[in-house]
C-alpha cells in the first residue's frame, strides 16, 4: 500500500502559516476523478475501509505514514466512499417528452417555414392564436389599402365627388359609400367574409375593382381554411390522448415460472379502447465495440409479450409486460448488485390507433437503474364486480407492489446454478421432496412356507440345522 499511494507535502506559495496537505496521486487520485471507472472500483476493493474513511489533519503537522488526509473540498466530498452515486440523465421522460435539445442548424427558420402547417400545429397556444388573428387582420388592412388606392386614383375621394355630392355631380363611384381609409376598411371585411350590409357595394365603373373583389374573396376562404385545419388538426391531434395511457412509475424485477423477468405496468383511463396497440421496449447504454469504438446511446431492443401473447395487446385492461431474462437478454449477466453500479435507461413505447378519430398515437415513458426494483411484483388489480355485473379496475393499486423472494444474483449464475433442473428453479415453490426406499420384492410362498421349522441333520458325526 506504501507504494501505491505516494505522500508529498506542499505549501501554497505566499502562505508562511500554513499547515502542510497530503496530494493522493497514482490510482487514487483516478478513483476520486471517475469513481464509476473499472479500475476505481477495482481500487476500491483494494483500499480497506478504514483508509477511505475521512481524515482530518493534525494542528501540528505532523503526518502518519500510511494514512490519507484528504484535502477539504466540494468535490471530494461528493465523490467519497459511500456517496450517493449521480443518476443518469434521461433521454425520455417520465411524461413521454423527449430530453433533445437540437442546435447549429443550418438555415433552421427557412426550413421550418417550408413546412409552416406543421410548424403552426408544434408550436404552442398563444403563438398560433397570434399567427391566427394577425392572419386576419393583416389581411384586412392589406386589402383595405388596395381599395382605397383604388378610390383614390379614380377620384372617389375629391371633395366634389364624395357620397353626399355625387348625385348632384353626376358622378360614378367604384365603390358606393366610400368616404375615407376606415370606409375602405370596412368594405375589406365585408367582401372577405361576405357579410353583405348592402351599403357599400362595388360598381361595373372600375374593372380592376370588379377583380379585387374576386381575388379578395379567394383569398379570404383559403386563409379560413388553413387557420380552421391548423387549430383542428392541434385540438384533436394524438399527443393529447396519451395523457390517459399510464406506465406504472418503477419496473420489478422478480422470477416468473423459474426465470428472473424485468415488468412494468401499463393502462388506459379511456373507455374508448387503443385499436392494434403493442408495446415495445429498447435498452439505451454505453457499449465498445471490438475496435474500440465508444457508443454511448447504444440502442437494444429487448423481446416483451404480456401473458401468453406477444407484443400486441387487446388492451381493455392494464397488463404487465414481462422481458424474459434469458440468454438473448442483454440483462443475463446483471446482477442485483451489478443494477446499482450501472447506467442505463429503459425506454418503454405504446403505439396503436385511437379508436374514436381513427388516429396513430404513441405513448412513451422510461425507466433508470434508480426505478427498478429487485425482488418486488405487481399486485393484481382486476376483479369482478358482482353488483355492477363487471370487471372492476382499481387504478389506487396501479403503482403497489408486495415484495417476494427473489436471488440475488444474475441470469446467467441461476441458470449455472440449477442447470437443467427446471422444475425446482423457482425458491417459492412449495412441493414437498418426498423420499422413498425402494419396495422389496414379494415372494410367493405357502402358508407352511412363511415359518419354516428348523430341521437338524447328522452327516460324519456332525449336525447341520438348515432353516
Amino acid at each position: 500500500m506504501g507504494n501505491l499511494i505516494q505522500q508529498r507535502g506542499t505549501r501554497a506559495p505566499g502562505d508562511d502559516g500554513a499547515d502542510d496537505r497530503l496530494r493522493v496521486s497514482s490510482a487514487h487520485d483516478t478513483m476520486h476523478a471517475d469513481p464509476e471507472s473499472p479500475a476505481s472500483r477495482e481500487e476500491a476493493h483494494l483500499l480497506p475501509d478504514d483508509w477511505l474513511k475521512i481524515k482530518t489533519v493534525p494542528g501540528n503537522g505532523n503526518l502518519s505514514p500510511g494514512v490519507y488526509y484528504p484535502t477539504v473540498s466540494k468535490r471530494s466530498r461528493s465523490h467519497r466512499h459511500g456517496a450517493s452515486r449521480r443518476t443518469r440523465r434521461r433521454a425520455i421522460l417520465k411524461n413521454g417528452e423527449c430530453n433533445i435539445l437540437k442546435s447549429r442548424i443550418s438555415q433552421r427558420r427557412l426550413r421550418f417555414l417550408q413546412d409552416m402547417f406543421t410548424t403552426l400545429v408544434d408550436a404552442q397556444w398563444r403563438w398560433t392564436l397570434l399567427v391566427f388573428t394577425l392572419s386576419f387582420i393583416l389581411s384586412w388592412l392589406g386589402f383595405a389599402l388596395i381599395w382605397w388606392l383604388i378610390a383614390f386614383t379614380h377620384g372617389d375621394l375629391e371633395p366634389d365627388h364624395l357620397p353626399p355630392m355625387q348625385e348632384s355631380t353626376n358622378w360614378k363611384p367604384c365603390v358606393f359609400n366610400i368616404f375615407d381609409f376606415t370606409s375602405c376598411f370596412l368594405f375589406s371585411i365585408e367582401t372577405q367574409h361576405t357579410i353583405g350590409y348592402g351599403a357599400r357595394t362595388t360598381t361595373e365603373e372600375c374593372p380592376e375593382a370588379i377583380f379585387i373583389m374576386c381575388l379578395q374573396s379567394i383569398v379570404g376562404v383559403m386563409i379560413q381554411a388553413f387557420m380552421v385545419g391548423i387549430v383542428f388538426a392541434k385540438m384533436t391531434r394524438p399527443k393529447h390522448r396519451t395523457q390517459t395511457l399510464l406506465f406504472s412509475k418503477y419496473a420489478v424485477i422478480c422470477q416468473r415460472d423459474g426465470e428472473l423477468c424485468l415488468m412494468f405496468r401499463v393502462g388506459d383511463l379511456r373507455k374508448s379502447h387503443i385499436i392494434g396497440a403493442s408495446v415495445r421496449a429498447q435498452l439505451i447504454r454505453s457499449r465498445t465495440t471490438k475496435e474500440g469504438e465508444l457508443l454511448s446511446h447504444y440502442q437494444t431492443e429487448l423481446e416483451l409479450h404480456a401473458d401468453g401473447c406477444d407484443s400486441n395487446l387487446f388492451f381493455i385492461w392494464p397488463i404487465t409486460m414481462v422481458h424474459r431474462i434469458n440468454a438473448d437478454s442483454p440483462f443475463y449477466g446483471v446482477s442485483a448488485a451489478d443494477i446499482l453500479q450501472e447506467k442505463f435507461e429503459i425506454v418503454v413505447i405504446l403505439e396503436g390507433t385511437i379508436e374514436s378519430t381513427g388516429q396513430t398515437t404513441q405513448a412513451r415513458s422510461s425507466y433508470t437503474t434508480s426505478e427498478l426494483m429487485w425482488g418486488h411484483r405487481f399486485v393484481p388489480l382486476v376483479t369482478y364486480n358482482r353488483e355492477r355485473q363487471g370487471y372492476e379496475v382499481d387504478y389506487s393499486k396501479f403503482e403497489e407492489t408486495t415484495q417476494v423472494d427473489t436471488p440475488l444474483c444474475s441470469a446467467k449464475e441461476l441458470d449455472e446454478f440449477y442447470g437443467n433442473q427446471a422444475d425446482r428453479r423457482s425458491i417459492e415453490s412449495t412441493e414437498q421432496v418426498v423420499l422413498k426406499l425402494p419396495e422389496r420384492p414379494q415372494r410367493t410362498t405357502t402358508p407352511a412356507a412363511e415359518n419354516p421349522t428348523p430341521k437338524a441333520e447328522q452327516k460324519n458325526g456332525d449336525y447341520t440345522v438348515t432353516l
